[in-house]
């Protein structure tokens, strides 16, 4: 690709085009841009001229910047409801996780815990214990993955922090402050005798342990993001 076709990408992302039409238009424009060159080599330049020929007819980085930008339905929906992105549609998704993960609970202590009155605390072998570490490592792991997924977003759009800092910080809370209770006894009725809570509302020491866990997510989660704007900040300055 053409070296002024990498700032002519980086220009569509900052305004907001979504980055798949980025990729069919610069490779569009690429295409195009070798038929140019080509023509070009057949009239007699040489590779080098050819090509700042070619560039020249197919138009400056200005106006094929804008031909695209002032198009809406090429916006990606990040600018169009970044409050849907990066607020919604990450809740649904640990949501949808939890579900499943309190499903393999529940499924896991009526399957090999049977008499038990709660499926924690309770020593399991083999294939009980592979089951209820699948179910763990959704839950735990969850809120990771899902903030990681925000950052590569906002990483391939180019996005100011705001609203994926949003996001991250709703995740990483909800995902240090929910807890899991299961009892036959303590939880009457509920999912299968499975509840889930916050912390918010539990003690103070429950309050201060779920405050932790989430800062922990929060920095597990964020720590690419930063990474990648320092990598970035740094090659704009280099």
């Amino acid at each position: 690709m053409a070296k002024p076709f990498h700032e002519l990408r980086e220009r569509l992302l900052r305004a907001g085009i979504a980055p798949r039409h980025v990729g069919r238009y610069l490779s569009e424009l690429a295409d195009h841009w070798a038929d140019l060159r080509a023509e070009e080599e057949r009239a007699g330049r040489s590779r080098a001229d050819a090509e700042a020929a070619a560039l020249l007819r197919l138009g400056g980085v200005d106006d094929l910047a804008k031909a695209m930008i002032e198009q809406r339905q090429f916006q990606s929906w990040c600018i169009r409801a970044p409050w849907a992105i990066f607020g919604l549609a990450p809740i649904f998704v640990l949501a949808g996780s939890y579900f499943v993960a309190l499903l393999i609970l529940w499924s896991g202590w009526k399957i090999f815990l049977p008499g038990a009155d709660t499926p924690f605390g309770t020593r399991v072998h083999g294939i009980a214990n592979f089951y209820f570490g699948v179910g763990r490592l959704i839950y735990y792991g969850a809120p990771i993955l899902i903030g990681w997924g925000i950052g590569i977003i906002a990483a391939r759009q180019r996005l100011k922090a705001v609203w994926p800092t949003v996001g991250l910080v709703l995740i990483a809370w909800i995902g240090g402050t929910a807890q899991v209770h299961a009892s036959r006894t303590a939880v009457p009725g509920g999912f299968g005798h499975i509840s889930m809570g916050f912390a918010h509302g539990a003690s103070m020491p429950g309050v201060f342990d779920g405050l932790s866990h989430a800062l922990v997510i929060l920095s597990l989660t964020v720590l690419p993001y930063l990474i990648w704007r320092l990598q970035k900040a740094h090659s704009l300055s280099a």
